[in-house]
């Protein structure tokens, strides 16, 4: 496939320790996607007195949440996130055909549906293992909380791609591992950030010193255990809210738990976000695909509905299309997902803002996103719409301050925004293909009118929450399968061959190759969890229609 040739022509220098450790692992494991024995390479001894593996191990962990570390190359990000639920997301299509049929068009390309599965076993799973192994959980509660907290984070956005995946018998070194339904796996989710949040609780409380500095090994938060904790809170509510349709019960326990300010709060401060930073000679990999591979480009959705509000935060998102032939720059315009491309001609539309002169924009040190401040009022205002305790605040008054928060991220004002009661979205119009044209795909405005529907007031909530979580398309993704909202364009062109439907659109990919090859019975087995169909149209256990 020529998209693994890009490969070649990305080589920077990488921190020596980082890439030993991540080198040590494509190493040992190139027969490991079979993830369920210690295969890291590196012995318990090893760990040291100095603790640099521990700070390796966890690092390597954080930095492949949103991989960037497997080798420092992007190619994985591309075909792990890139190509499937940043496009899936409406936030992002690709100007390269690449081929005739894709992920982009539903051709679903086995080849990039393993991606994910492979970067959360082997660049997240295995380190964790190995430091438990290594008594981080007995000997560090506090630091062995936040490895928990890091694989819930990387593990989640797996089974939200796949669905079951196997999990409580990882590194147990069975022939065969089994696939845990993706309801059990929700289940001991939860009882991970329990125990997390008790030992980061505890730590908080003692205050007792560490002997090594972890903010060393702390690409996110420095080794801020409170930072964490209101992370780990804020976790929950996100992972309660994703089953809040199929076990609304559960959702609502979990959900107020993690609101109950005793347990610790919520991200509420955009200096609290979760972002992972990108040091050494890493760079940021969607920087990296726009800028200077320019692979990725906006989609058309996002670029219509920031358009139509006269959003301000279209140009920190952005770049205006660079093409004089057909009368394009100086606007802003999407590619519409599915559509017939050709690189010459689709590269010109608008791509990341990483030079039209708008601060902040995108660099190539950018930390990479997992979640705002903005995210979780909007996940808190949904919560008080159901009717959830501990909400902290009024649903109109969440809403009002996701939006402000989001502005406030993005050091743009808005004067009169949330008083808006007619603009809408823009329709779409492609100057080069007018078969790609499409109406405006929502009439919902912007102001919020306590009056309305809740379905209307669901909608209202999940198109600004999506325009507030740009550009991370995995999370959007999911809640745009679980609520329907924002409302997306449909693709183009459908090479699905009828497993997709065009207007549910893609629920889904299917189990990566390799499972079928090393793992049959197991992966059948999965299957039959799925209702027997492992297609990219099955829906997941927690996507069941509002």
């Amino acid at each position: 496939m020529k998209l693994y040739n890009k490969m070649k022509r990305y080589r920077s220098g990488l921190l020596v320790a980082t890439a030993a450790l991540v080198t040590g692992m494509s190493a040992c494991t190139k027969n490991f996607e079979r993830y369920n024995t210690d295969d890291t390479g590196i012995t318990d001894a090893q760990l040291g007195a100095d603790f640099n593996s521990l700070g390796l191990y966890l690092k390597s962990a954080q930095m492949s949440i949103l991989n960037f570390s497997g080798g420092g190359d992007p190619n994985s990000y591309q075909v792990q996130q890139n190509l499937n639920a940043d496009c899936f997301s409406g936030y992002f299509m690709t100007p390269n055909p690449f081929s005739s049929s894709n992920n982009t068009n539903y051709g679903l390309v086995p080849g990039w549906n393993g991606e994910a599965y492979k970067v959360g076993y082997l660049n997240v799973m295995s380190p964790v293992v190995k430091l438990q192994k290594g008594g981080i959980d007995k000997n560090f509660p506090a630091v062995w909380a936040v490895a928990q907290i890091v694989q819930v984070t990387a593990m989640s956005r797996v089974t939200d791609i796949y669905g079951p995946i196997p999990y409580s018998r990882v590194g147990e070194g069975l022939s065969s591992v089994p696939y845990d339904s993706q309801q059990d796996v929700y289940k001991q989710f939860f009882t991970q950030l329990d125990n997390a949040t008790a030992s980061l609780r505890a730590q908080i409380s003692s205050g007792t010193a560490l002997p090594f500095d972890f903010s060393s090994f702390d690409v996110v938060y420095s080794g801020n255990f409170t930072q964490w904790l209101r992370f780990a809170n804020s976790l929950r509510l996100r992972l309660a809210m994703h089953i809040s349709n199929i076990d609304p019960a559960t959702a609502k326990t979990e959900g107020e738990k993690a609101l109950n300010p005793a347990n610790g709060g919520v991200i509420t401060d955009n200096a609290d976000a979760m972002t992972v930073k990108i040091t050494g000679d890493f760079t940021n990999p969607l920087v990296f695909i726009a800028k200077n591979w320019a692979d990725i480009r906006i989609g058309a959705s996002i670029q219509c509905y920031l358009s139509g509000y006269k959003d301000p935060r279209i140009s920190r998102y952005m770049d205006k299309a660079t093409d004089p032939a057909t009368g394009l720059k100086g606007e802003y315009k999407g590619i519409r997902i599915g559509s017939l491309v050709d690189k010459s001609k689709y590269q010109t539309y608008s791509s990341l803002n990483t030079d039209d002169g708008a601060s902040p924009a995108f660099t190539l040190k950018t930390p990479m996103q997992v979640m705002t401040a903005a995210e979780v009022y909007f996940l808190r205002a949904e919560a008080a719409l159901k009717g959830w305790s501990n909400a902290g605040g009024s649903v109109q008054q969440l809403y009002e301050q996701g939006v402000t928060t989001s502005m406030a991220q993005w050091q743009v004002s808005a004067p009169g925004y949330l008083a808006d009661d007619k603009s809408t979205p823009d329709a779409y119009t492609d100057p080069k293909n007018p078969a790609n044209n499409n109406g405006k795909p929502s009439a919902i405005t912007i102001k919020w009118n306590e009056g309305a529907t809740d379905k209307d007031k669901i909608e209202r909530i999940m198109t600004q929450k999506w325009i507030a979580m740009f550009p991370e398309g995995q999370e959007a993704w999911t809640e745009f399968r679980r609520t329907g909202y924002p409302k997306l364009f449909t693709v183009v062109n459908n090479n699905s061959g009828g497993a997709i439907d065009k207007d549910i659109q893609i629920r889904r990919l299917p189990f990566p190759q390799n499972e079928y090859n090393t793992n049959p019975a197991a992966v059948a087995d999965a299957v039959k969890l799925l209702g027997d169909v492992d297609d990219g149209g099955t829906r997941l256990w927690w996507d069941k229609k509002p």
